[in-house]
């Protein structure tokens, strides 16, 4: 589960494909949308949400990001707990 409540995320830690499919859903059904109302307004087909909330790891990122985008959601990646690669 993400670290934080999904339903309000002002941050939340995702670690794997799953886990972004639970956020993504938990904010769909927040803002009242149903996966095909989520797909006609991102232009993709249902099967796409449908793999997306199931936490799809071979879905194509850009299609990810732009369903993010639509639903007021945004990746920022940043170092883990401050610590240095190599030190």
């Amino acid at each position: 589960m993400p670290t934080t409540d999904p339903l309000t995320p002002q941050a939340a830690t995702i670690r794997d494909s799953e886990e972004l499919g639970r956020l993504v859903r938990q904010m769909r059904t927040e803002q009242g949308l149903l996966q095909i109302d989520l797909a006609g307004l991102a232009g993709t087909g249902n099967r796409f949400i449908v793999d997306l909330e199931r936490g799809k790891p071979t879905l194509q990122l850009q299609k990810v990001l732009d369903v993010l985008d639509l639903m007021g959601l945004e990746v920022v990646v940043r170092r883990k707990g401050g610590s240095h690669h190599g030190e």
